[in-house]
Protein backbone atom coordinates (compact mmCIF):
# COMPACT_ATOMS: atom_id res chain seq x y z
CA UNK A 1 0.00 0.00 0.00
CA UNK A 2 2.98 2.58 0.38
CA UNK A 3 3.36 3.45 -3.39
CA UNK A 4 -0.79 3.99 -3.27
CA UNK A 5 -0.08 6.55 0.25
CA UNK A 6 2.71 8.08 -1.99
CA UNK A 7 0.47 9.07 -4.96
CA UNK A 8 0.07 13.19 -5.03
CA UNK A 9 -3.56 14.31 -3.42
CA UNK A 10 -4.40 15.88 -7.22
CA UNK A 11 -4.66 12.15 -7.84
CA UNK A 12 -7.01 11.00 -5.29
CA UNK A 13 -11.27 10.99 -5.49
CA UNK A 14 -12.94 10.50 -2.08
CA UNK A 15 -16.10 9.64 -2.66
CA UNK A 16 -18.61 8.45 0.54
CA UNK A 17 -16.62 5.58 2.15
CA UNK A 18 -14.22 4.72 -0.80
CA UNK A 19 -10.70 6.15 -2.65
CA UNK A 20 -9.62 5.89 -5.99
CA UNK A 21 -6.38 6.18 -6.89
CA UNK A 22 -5.23 6.78 -10.32
CA UNK A 23 -1.94 5.98 -11.06
CA UNK A 24 -0.25 7.84 -14.20
CA UNK A 25 0.92 5.83 -17.48
CA UNK A 26 3.96 6.22 -19.69
CA UNK A 27 3.11 8.64 -22.56
CA UNK A 28 1.78 6.74 -25.89
CA UNK A 29 4.11 5.05 -28.32
CA UNK A 30 3.38 6.66 -31.81
CA UNK A 31 0.20 5.16 -32.97
CA UNK A 32 -1.27 3.98 -36.33
CA UNK A 33 -4.24 1.87 -37.65
CA UNK A 34 -3.25 -1.85 -37.50
CA UNK A 35 -3.00 -3.54 -41.18
CA UNK A 36 -6.44 -4.99 -42.44
CA UNK A 37 -4.93 -8.52 -42.18
CA UNK A 38 -3.77 -8.13 -38.65
CA UNK A 39 -7.29 -5.96 -37.52
CA UNK A 40 -9.26 -8.83 -39.18
CA UNK A 41 -8.28 -11.35 -36.34
CA UNK A 42 -9.51 -9.11 -33.51
CA UNK A 43 -12.65 -7.30 -35.30
CA UNK A 44 -16.06 -9.25 -33.60
CA UNK A 45 -17.11 -8.54 -37.60
CA UNK A 46 -14.88 -10.96 -38.43
CA UNK A 47 -16.62 -13.83 -36.76
CA UNK A 48 -20.53 -14.72 -36.66
CA UNK A 49 -23.35 -15.54 -33.56
CA UNK A 50 -24.69 -18.72 -33.12
CA UNK A 51 -26.57 -17.94 -30.33
CA UNK A 52 -27.24 -14.77 -29.69
CA UNK A 53 -29.75 -12.28 -27.30
CA UNK A 54 -30.20 -9.41 -29.45
CA UNK A 55 -33.24 -8.16 -27.39
CA UNK A 56 -31.99 -8.38 -23.83
CA UNK A 57 -31.86 -5.06 -23.22
CA UNK A 58 -34.61 -3.78 -25.51
CA UNK A 59 -37.46 -2.95 -22.74
CA UNK A 60 -34.61 -2.16 -20.09
CA UNK A 61 -31.60 -0.39 -19.12
CA UNK A 62 -29.46 -2.64 -16.47
CA UNK A 63 -28.01 -0.64 -13.78
CA UNK A 64 -25.18 -3.27 -13.53
CA UNK A 65 -24.15 -5.83 -16.56
CA UNK A 66 -22.30 -9.33 -15.75
CA UNK A 67 -20.08 -10.36 -18.72
CA UNK A 68 -18.71 -13.81 -17.73
CA UNK A 69 -16.16 -15.58 -20.07
CA UNK A 70 -16.49 -19.19 -19.93
CA UNK A 71 -16.09 -22.35 -22.30
CA UNK A 72 -18.57 -24.08 -23.30
CA UNK A 73 -17.93 -27.20 -21.47
CA UNK A 74 -18.49 -24.82 -18.18
CA UNK A 75 -22.09 -26.26 -17.33
CA UNK A 76 -21.45 -26.14 -13.85
CA UNK A 77 -20.26 -22.62 -13.09
CA UNK A 78 -22.76 -21.23 -14.86
CA UNK A 79 -25.37 -22.87 -13.14
CA UNK A 80 -23.97 -21.99 -9.86
CA UNK A 81 -23.41 -18.08 -11.06
CA UNK A 82 -27.30 -18.30 -12.00
CA UNK A 83 -28.09 -19.42 -8.66
CA UNK A 84 -25.71 -17.21 -6.50
CA UNK A 85 -24.35 -13.37 -7.57
CA UNK A 86 -25.50 -13.82 -10.83
CA UNK A 87 -29.24 -14.57 -10.19
CA UNK A 88 -31.17 -12.34 -12.14
CA UNK A 89 -32.40 -8.97 -10.50
CA UNK A 90 -33.82 -5.95 -11.07
CA UNK A 91 -30.54 -3.68 -10.95
CA UNK A 92 -28.22 -6.86 -12.58
CA UNK A 93 -28.38 -8.31 -15.98
CA UNK A 94 -25.92 -11.65 -16.12
CA UNK A 95 -24.50 -12.72 -19.49
CA UNK A 96 -22.22 -15.85 -20.30
CA UNK A 97 -19.90 -15.08 -23.41
CA UNK A 98 -18.00 -17.84 -25.37
CA UNK A 99 -16.55 -19.25 -28.39
CA UNK A 100 -16.58 -22.66 -30.33
CA UNK A 101 -15.76 -25.67 -28.16
CA UNK A 102 -12.45 -27.27 -28.65
CA UNK A 103 -11.78 -31.05 -28.42
CA UNK A 104 -13.98 -33.51 -29.17
CA UNK A 105 -18.06 -34.83 -28.59
CA UNK A 106 -18.41 -31.06 -30.01
CA UNK A 107 -22.05 -31.98 -31.31
CA UNK A 108 -22.84 -32.93 -28.19
CA UNK A 109 -21.62 -30.08 -26.27
CA UNK A 110 -23.00 -27.88 -28.60
CA UNK A 111 -26.58 -29.27 -28.26
CA UNK A 112 -26.30 -29.36 -24.80
CA UNK A 113 -25.75 -25.01 -25.02
CA UNK A 114 -28.50 -24.64 -27.49
CA UNK A 115 -30.87 -26.73 -24.81
CA UNK A 116 -29.71 -24.30 -21.43
CA UNK A 117 -29.74 -21.49 -23.62
CA UNK A 118 -33.43 -22.40 -24.46
CA UNK A 119 -33.86 -22.14 -20.81
CA UNK A 120 -32.16 -19.56 -19.55
CA UNK A 121 -31.78 -16.62 -22.41
CA UNK A 122 -28.72 -15.39 -21.04
CA UNK A 123 -25.89 -17.64 -23.91
CA UNK A 124 -23.51 -15.24 -26.18
CA UNK A 125 -21.37 -17.63 -28.80
CA UNK A 126 -19.08 -16.65 -31.81
CA UNK A 127 -17.68 -19.11 -34.19
CA UNK A 128 -13.88 -18.95 -33.17
CA UNK A 129 -11.98 -21.25 -31.00
CA UNK A 130 -12.63 -21.19 -27.29
CA UNK A 131 -9.31 -20.99 -26.44
CA UNK A 132 -7.01 -19.55 -23.46
CA UNK A 133 -4.94 -17.65 -27.13
CA UNK A 134 -8.13 -16.46 -27.57
CA UNK A 135 -9.12 -14.61 -24.43
CA UNK A 136 -8.58 -11.08 -26.61
CA UNK A 137 -10.94 -11.94 -28.80
CA UNK A 138 -13.50 -12.67 -26.63
CA UNK A 139 -12.74 -10.43 -24.21
CA UNK A 140 -13.08 -7.63 -27.55
CA UNK A 141 -16.62 -9.68 -28.71
CA UNK A 142 -18.01 -8.97 -24.67
CA UNK A 143 -16.95 -4.90 -25.57
CA UNK A 144 -18.70 -5.03 -28.96
CA UNK A 145 -21.65 -6.83 -27.67
CA UNK A 146 -22.41 -4.66 -24.88
CA UNK A 147 -21.57 -1.40 -26.74
CA UNK A 148 -24.21 -2.56 -29.63
CA UNK A 149 -26.53 -4.98 -27.62
CA UNK A 150 -27.02 -2.97 -24.42
CA UNK A 151 -25.53 0.24 -24.45
CA UNK A 152 -27.65 1.83 -22.29
CA UNK A 153 -26.30 -0.28 -19.18
CA UNK A 154 -25.08 2.20 -16.32
CA UNK A 155 -21.98 -0.05 -15.45
CA UNK A 156 -20.29 -3.42 -16.37
CA UNK A 157 -18.01 -5.82 -15.25
CA UNK A 158 -16.24 -8.65 -17.00
CA UNK A 159 -15.68 -11.38 -14.32
CA UNK A 160 -14.37 -14.83 -14.30
CA UNK A 161 -16.73 -17.87 -13.70
CA UNK A 162 -14.51 -18.50 -10.29
CA UNK A 163 -14.91 -15.26 -8.57
CA UNK A 164 -16.77 -15.06 -5.50
CA UNK A 165 -18.52 -11.03 -6.02
CA UNK A 166 -19.56 -9.53 -3.06
CA UNK A 167 -23.08 -8.09 -5.60
CA UNK A 168 -24.79 -6.34 -2.39
CA UNK A 169 -21.76 -4.22 -1.73
CA UNK A 170 -21.05 -3.77 -5.17
CA UNK A 171 -24.47 -2.53 -5.85
CA UNK A 172 -24.10 0.10 -3.44
CA UNK A 173 -20.81 1.10 -3.67
CA UNK A 174 -21.16 1.95 -7.44
CA UNK A 175 -24.05 4.16 -7.04
CA UNK A 176 -21.00 6.98 -5.68
CA UNK A 177 -18.63 5.95 -8.71
CA UNK A 178 -18.02 8.05 -11.94
CA UNK A 179 -20.28 7.14 -14.80
CA UNK A 180 -17.87 7.73 -17.45
CA UNK A 181 -14.63 7.16 -18.26
CA UNK A 182 -14.04 5.03 -15.50
CA UNK A 183 -12.20 1.48 -14.80
CA UNK A 184 -11.38 0.05 -11.67
CA UNK A 185 -10.18 -2.99 -10.33
CA UNK A 186 -7.15 -4.64 -8.96
CA UNK A 187 -4.33 -2.15 -10.83
CA UNK A 188 -1.22 -3.79 -12.17
CA UNK A 189 1.71 -0.92 -12.54
CA UNK A 190 4.92 -2.34 -12.63
CA UNK A 191 4.37 -5.25 -15.36
CA UNK A 192 6.60 -6.51 -18.15
CA UNK A 193 6.49 -8.87 -20.74
CA UNK A 194 7.62 -12.69 -20.34
CA UNK A 195 10.81 -13.23 -23.04
CA UNK A 196 10.85 -16.52 -22.37
CA UNK A 197 9.00 -18.90 -24.88
CA UNK A 198 8.12 -21.32 -22.84
CA UNK A 199 6.11 -20.06 -20.52
CA UNK A 200 1.95 -18.99 -20.87
CA UNK A 201 2.59 -15.74 -20.64
CA UNK A 202 5.12 -15.00 -23.05
CA UNK A 203 5.07 -11.85 -25.36
CA UNK A 204 7.83 -11.75 -28.31
CA UNK A 205 9.39 -8.46 -28.92
CA UNK A 206 7.65 -8.29 -32.68
CA UNK A 207 4.31 -8.69 -30.82
CA UNK A 208 5.24 -5.87 -27.96
CA UNK A 209 8.32 -4.01 -28.15
CA UNK A 210 8.42 -2.09 -24.91
CA UNK A 211 9.71 -3.53 -21.92
CA UNK A 212 7.11 -2.66 -19.53
CA UNK A 213 3.51 -2.33 -19.96
CA UNK A 214 1.08 0.34 -19.06
CA UNK A 215 -1.52 0.26 -16.17
CA UNK A 216 -4.15 -2.62 -16.18
CA UNK A 217 -6.70 -4.52 -14.51
CA UNK A 218 -6.34 -7.98 -13.68
CA UNK A 219 -8.51 -9.85 -15.63
CA UNK A 220 -10.09 -11.72 -12.73
CA UNK A 221 -12.88 -8.82 -12.50
CA UNK A 222 -12.99 -5.46 -12.89
CA UNK A 223 -15.40 -2.84 -13.50
CA UNK A 224 -16.29 0.12 -15.88
CA UNK A 225 -18.79 2.83 -17.12
CA UNK A 226 -20.60 1.24 -19.79
CA UNK A 227 -19.12 4.19 -22.65
CA UNK A 228 -15.70 1.88 -22.09
CA UNK A 229 -17.43 -0.77 -24.30
CA UNK A 230 -17.51 0.93 -27.33
CA UNK A 231 -14.20 3.26 -27.21
CA UNK A 232 -12.10 -0.05 -26.40
CA UNK A 233 -13.33 -1.61 -29.58
CA UNK A 234 -12.32 1.14 -30.83
CA UNK A 235 -9.33 1.88 -29.36
CA UNK A 236 -8.42 -2.07 -30.55
CA UNK A 237 -7.91 -1.25 -34.13
CA UNK A 238 -4.48 0.79 -33.20
CA UNK A 239 -3.66 -2.10 -30.75
CA UNK A 240 -1.16 -5.34 -32.24
CA UNK A 241 -3.09 -8.60 -30.84
CA UNK A 242 -1.54 -9.90 -27.46
CA UNK A 243 -3.46 -13.17 -26.10
CA UNK A 244 -3.17 -11.19 -22.26
CA UNK A 245 -6.39 -9.81 -22.61
CA UNK A 246 -5.97 -7.88 -19.31
CA UNK A 247 -2.88 -6.60 -20.55
CA UNK A 248 -4.37 -5.61 -24.06
CA UNK A 249 -7.47 -3.98 -22.06
CA UNK A 250 -4.85 -1.77 -20.64
CA UNK A 251 -3.20 -0.85 -24.03
CA UNK A 252 -6.64 0.22 -25.17
CA UNK A 253 -7.11 2.65 -21.88
CA UNK A 254 -3.62 4.33 -22.51
CA UNK A 255 -4.79 4.98 -26.93
CA UNK A 256 -7.80 6.47 -24.34
CA UNK A 257 -5.77 8.23 -22.11
CA UNK A 258 -8.20 6.85 -19.62
CA UNK A 259 -6.43 5.71 -15.93
CA UNK A 260 -7.60 2.53 -14.56
CA UNK A 261 -8.17 3.56 -10.52
CA UNK A 262 -7.72 1.31 -7.46
CA UNK A 263 -10.34 1.23 -5.38
CA UNK A 264 -9.37 1.30 -2.43
CA UNK A 265 -11.95 0.83 1.21
CA UNK A 266 -11.88 3.55 3.99
CA UNK A 267 -10.23 3.97 6.67
CA UNK A 268 -8.17 0.40 6.30
CA UNK A 269 -6.40 1.01 2.90
CA UNK A 270 -7.56 -2.39 1.37
CA UNK A 271 -7.92 -3.26 -2.26
CA UNK A 272 -11.57 -4.36 -2.98
CA UNK A 273 -10.76 -6.48 -5.46
CA UNK A 274 -9.05 -9.35 -4.08
CA UNK A 275 -7.36 -11.34 -6.73
CA UNK A 276 -5.24 -13.66 -4.02
CA UNK A 277 -7.03 -16.59 -2.87
CA UNK A 278 -8.61 -16.05 0.63
CA UNK A 279 -10.40 -18.64 2.60
CA UNK A 280 -14.13 -17.71 3.28
CA UNK A 281 -15.20 -15.62 6.08
CA UNK A 282 -18.53 -13.66 6.14
CA UNK A 283 -17.53 -10.73 8.08
CA UNK A 284 -14.11 -10.23 5.40
CA UNK A 285 -15.61 -10.78 2.37
CA UNK A 286 -18.60 -8.12 3.12
CA UNK A 287 -15.75 -5.81 2.94
CA UNK A 288 -14.71 -6.64 -0.55
CA UNK A 289 -15.94 -6.73 -4.20
CA UNK A 290 -14.45 -10.00 -5.59
CA UNK A 291 -12.14 -12.94 -4.01
CA UNK A 292 -10.68 -15.20 -6.61
CA UNK A 293 -10.43 -19.08 -6.28
CA UNK A 294 -14.10 -20.52 -6.01
CA UNK A 295 -15.20 -23.44 -7.86
CA UNK A 296 -19.11 -23.94 -8.29
CA UNK A 297 -19.47 -26.14 -5.11
CA UNK A 298 -17.29 -23.71 -3.18
CA UNK A 299 -19.17 -20.73 -4.20
CA UNK A 300 -22.51 -22.50 -3.63
CA UNK A 301 -21.95 -23.33 -0.04
CA UNK A 302 -20.18 -19.95 0.75
CA UNK A 303 -23.11 -18.33 -0.83
CA UNK A 304 -25.46 -19.97 1.12
CA UNK A 305 -23.93 -18.30 4.56
CA UNK A 306 -23.13 -15.25 2.80
CA UNK A 307 -26.27 -14.19 1.06
CA UNK A 308 -28.65 -14.85 4.71
CA UNK A 309 -25.73 -13.44 6.76
CA UNK A 310 -23.79 -10.45 5.67
CA UNK A 311 -26.03 -7.79 6.32
CA UNK A 312 -25.21 -8.79 10.65
CA UNK A 313 -21.71 -8.03 9.92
Amino acid sequence: HFSILKCSLSAVLVLSAQLFVSIPGKPLPKLSPLPEEENRILVPESYHYIINQPDVCRDRIPFLVFMVPVSPQETSARETIRRTWGAPSQDTLTMFYMGLPMGGHLPSIQDQLEDENRKHADIIQMNFQDSYQNLTIKTLMIMNWLATYCPNAVFAMKVDADIFVNVFYLIKWLKGSPRQSFITGSVINDGRPRRDSNSKWYVSEEQYPEDTFPPYVSGAGYVFSADMAGRISWASRFIRMISLEDVYVGLCLRVLGVQPVYSISLPTLRNLFEIRNLEYNRCTFAKLIIVNGFKPSKLQHAWQDFSKGHTSC
